[in-house]
């Protein structure tokens, strides 16, 4: 199912809408923990503090919009209040292993500089991905009038994708070529995401 049909299907129904925005939600809170995971234990840039405060900021900020569907609904990040929830959860965490093997093998780092490198590599696929992402949703929010919006999501993505190219540039002069391999393999993961959401809104459609 093409991505913007999907999105259609799912703001019909407020319950698998509310999962969507909690499915989001858990990933910008799993990619701010994963952020903070990757800090060095003193050379702790305040880009770094930036970006994994602003990505906690959109989990609070998405988990909020819920509230306008049904303050009742998704309070946590359990199983039952995510969309296609085992495909979500191993997501990010299969790009991270994935990546951090591949940049293993591409810059022979030791392990401090491999989270480094993780952080760097991981999170700029995840703002391309994003810069994809939240444009369309906000596209079918506006196409049915919801009072929900990610239109400040939008804005701020954009920002750290910008941050992001100046932060790989300064690691290495051929970056993209490494970058286009950990774009190729959060691709694959992101269609077996959405493969899974869509199958499973589907299923609540057709139930």
């Amino acid at each position: 199912m093409e991505f913007h049909h999907l999105l259609e299907k799912i703001v019909q129904d407020g319950f698998t809408h509310a999962k969507w925005l909690n499915t989001l939600s858990f990933m910008e809170n799993a990619g701010a923990r994963k952020i903070s995971k990757c800090e060095h234990p003193v050379l702790v840039t305040q880009i770094q503090l930036k970006h994994a405060a602003e990505e906690h900021r959109h989990a609070y900020y998405l988990k909020k919009q819920i509230g306008k569907i049904n303050p009742e609904l998704c309070k946590t990040y359990e199983s039952q209040e995510l969309l296609a929830p085992v495909a979500t959860r191993q997501y990010l965490h299969s790009l991270d292993i994935k990546a951090c093997r591949y940049l293993q093998e591409a810059f022979q780092l030791n392990k401090e500089d491999l989270k480094y490198a993780a952080y760097l590599f991981v999170t700029y696929a995840i703002e391309v991905r994003a810069d994809d992402l939240y444009p369309v949703y906000q596209d079918v929010l506006t196409k049915v009038s919801s009072k929900i919006m990610v239109k400040s999501i939008i804005l701020e993505e954009e920002g750290h994708l910008e941050e992001m190219i100046n932060q790989l540039n300064d690691f290495s002069a051929d970056w993209k070529k490494h970058a286009d391999h950990v774009l190729t393999i959060e691709k694959e993961l992101h269609e077996q995401w959405m493969n899974a959401i869509t199958e499973e809104v589907a299923q609540l459609n057709y139930a």
